[in-house]
């Protein structure tokens, strides 16, 4: 195992951010922990990244603990964070050369991993730009190469697609899903973004500082049996409690709206349709998807 947490629990006062959370992350492994704002995905991600310790509970990266052995740690990851580190006055390879300095590289070798970074990450053509006149997909580029610069075996990313429109975030996620499979590292992520998820190998999803469920995406889809029935309708509580009774089927109201999970969505839509005459405005029927699993793991939405 590259990465183990064994009963992470911090506390910010009288608030868990983190309750004996525990997990295993496998070398060359894409890894992430989904979860909303406030679920203790940040609290995680500093402690991995050796910004904090723990109140108690143990982690180890590549085999060194991240309270007592950190400076061994940071030899061995790479941080990219949620917020912007470069120097926008800069060009991007001044940016990879100030990092480099930071890690004892200098000289015939830090020109050839500059070199090596920028041409693995298609920033070559742009080492003389500054990181002012770059767009927000080709600047989070910049900050990993920064990250890969030392041959780290781990690549720790916070929120890696903040600010990022849907075509520079599929572009991020290439050099990424390269990464592991050309290089090996290993990657750990934090996200609240439900199609960004469904692209690593294994989930971790945390709500309030608890483990609430961990796999791969197919994996926690398939807890969800069937198909997922999305209803608006006048009295949504009374309806729930009908349908249930009526069908057997779990029925629960989310943000005012009636989700049913059961087999043959499309059959039950037409008997629940003649089951309440006038009194349903609108139907959806969709696959499980991580959200779904998300609501029934903790009765609300990823996005709150």
């Amino acid at each position: 195992m590259i990465i183990s947490v064994e009963g992470l629990t911090h506390n910010y006062g009288s608030r868990t951010a983190l309750s004996a959370v525990s997990f295993q992350v496998n070398a060359g492994e894409i890894f992430g922990l989904l979860g909303p704002n406030g679920s203790g995905k940040s609290t995680l991600f500093r402690i991995l990244s050796t910004m904090m310790s723990p109140a108690s509970g143990r982690a180890t990266v590549a085999g060194y603990d991240v309270n007592t052995k950190p400076d061994e740690v940071r030899r061995h990851i790479g941080v990219v964070f949620q917020s912007h580190s470069l120097d926008k006055k800069l060009t991007v390879e001044e940016n990879l050369r100030g990092q480099g300095h930071l890690f004892g590289l200098s000289g015939a070798e830090l020109k050839r991993r500059t070199g090596e970074v920028m041409t693995r990450l298609g920033l070559a053509n742009r080492k003389s730009d500054l990181v002012d006149t770059l767009s927000g997909g080709l600047r989070r580029r910049v900050e990993v190469a920064k990250a890969l610069l030392h041959a780290p075996q781990v690549l720790l990313m916070d929120e890696p697609s903040t600010g990022l429109d849907p075509g520079a975030r599929r572009e991020l996620w290439q050099y990424i899903e390269e990464l592991r499979k050309d290089h090996g590292v290993t990657v750990l992520l934090t996200s609240h973004i439900l199609d960004e998820a469904e692209r690593c190998d294994r989930l971790l999803l945390l709500h309030e500082g608890r483990v609430v469920a961990e796999g791969t995406p197919a994996e926690l889809k398939s807890r969800i049996g069937g198909d997922v029935v999305v209803l608006e309708m006048s009295d949504p509580e009374s309806a729930a409690l009908q349908i249930a009774a009526r069908f057997g089927a779990q029925a629960r109201v989310v943000d005012g709206v009636l989700r049913v999970e059961i087999a043959n969505g499309h059959r039950f839509i037409a008997e629940v349709v003649e089951a309440f005459p006038g009194s349903i405005r609108s139907v959806a029927l969709h696959k499980p998807t991580l959200e779904d699993v998300f609501l029934d793991e903790t009765g609300v939405s990823i996005g709150q």
